[in-house]
């Protein structure tokens, strides 16, 4: 928490003295103390606002809305001004010996347009993208088998109910053979366990609607959600799959459980596949790729990175912040005769913002080949 407050305190300071310049050419009477009163919000907002992202807890409309959201665009712009901040001081020492405070002024108020649109609009608006992947020696019979996938929803105070409830319409209007989440259903702690099973309950798919566990679904204590889920007849696969039976074709469904608590086993999960028949898996972590294809899985789906939740519009499979630390990063990837699909997935982990990756409700249409 102390490097966190310190890093908040660091990405606050410029836009602070942005905020004394802006007041100094507006006339204001004291403009040291205007930026020192934002700085003071600024930094003194986030250890509540951070605590809350830890365990989150059910909160007033009121507070999310006038508290929490207006926070994060702050927070938000002034990470995006920082970089070029440091940039502009040191240049502005060198060559004019002075900081350049009209500069700090224009670069927030730019990254607050930015980080208004990424946490108030673009993660609130989601896309159906509609996929069509070729699958060798699939039975023909399967040829056109549709597969609805949400991941990663986040749920919590700063992610509603009502968004859950427009995901899993948006789900059932697409008419599937089955319906998967992979994981990432909670933010963190358990308030809004009963949310994400009210929500998920109301999924519909002609062969059932199947869930994987992530690790944040164990931020908190998972074994209770799985209840909940199951009691709404949703099958929460945890190293085990089930042969689905469509048109006299079967395919098998497997999934594995989380990896960052050491509960995945690839092994359980494949042992009741009857031989040569077509298999798909779902793991939340998409690394976990390479082995399932040397098990001859045919299409792992996976979520877990969000696409970065912020990359480079137009270039969001190569420039994203997920590059960093993972190696699959989304959209399709393809070793020998397997697929991997990365899901963007629909709600947000750390700040609530995307900027270039859309949420998305995916369809996925498999091909025999």
């Amino acid at each position: 928490m102390r490097l966190l407050v310190a890093f908040t305190a660091l990405v606050n300071l410029p836009c602070a003295l942005g905020v004394a310049e802006a007041a100094r050419r507006i006339g204001f009477f004291s403009p040291l103390l205007a930026g020192s009163i934002f700085f003071v919000i600024g930094v003194g907002l986030f250890p509540g606002r951070a605590k809350q992202i830890m365990n989150d807890h059910k909160r007033s409309a009121w507070e999310v809305r006038f508290v929490d959201l207006p926070f994060y665009v702050h927070w938000c712009a002034c990470i995006f001004a920082i970089i070029p901040a440091v940039i502009a001081a040191i240049m502005g020492l060198l060559f004019f010996r002075a900081l350049p405070t009209g500069v700090f002024m224009w670069l927030y108020v730019i990254g607050l347009i930015f980080s208004t649109y990424g946490v108030l609009i673009r993660r609130a608006w989601f896309v159906t993208k509609k996929i069509e992947i070729p699958i060798d020696g699939l039975d023909p019979k399967l040829d056109g088998f549709r597969i609805v996938q949400l991941s990663d929803l986040h749920v919590g105070a700063l992610t509603p109910r009502s968004w859950v409830d427009r995901w899993v319409t948006a789900a059932n209007r697409c008419d599937a053979d089955i319906a998967v989440v992979t994981g990432d259903m909670v933010t963190s702690g358990v308030d809004f366990h009963s949310d994400i099973a009210d929500g998920l309950g109301a999924l519909t798919a002609r062969s059932g609607v199947y869930v994987s566990m992530g690790n944040h679904d164990y931020f908190g204590e998972g074994e209770p959600l799985i209840g909940e889920l199951r009691a709404r007849g949703i099958r929460v696969l945890r190293n085990e799959g089930e042969t689905i039976e469509r048109a006299g074709a079967s395919l098998y469904l497997a999934a594995i459980d989380d990896t960052w608590t050491r509960r995945d086993d690839l092994e359980r999960a494949l042992e009741g596949r009857p031989e040569g028949m077509s298999t798909v898996l779902l793991a939340h972590d998409p690394e976990r790729f390479p082995k399932a294809a040397d098990r001859d899985v045919a299409l792992t789906l996976s979520g877990h990175t969000h696409g970065g939740q912020i990359a480079m519009p137009f270039f969001w499979r190569w420039i994203s912040l997920a590059h960093l630390s993972h190696h699959y990063v989304i959209d399709l990837y393809k070793q020998g005769r397997s697929w991997l699909y990365v899901h963007p997935g629909l709600g947000t982990t750390g700040p609530p913002i995307r900027f270039g990756i859309a949420p998305a409700v995916v369809l996925l249409t498999l091909r025999a080949v």
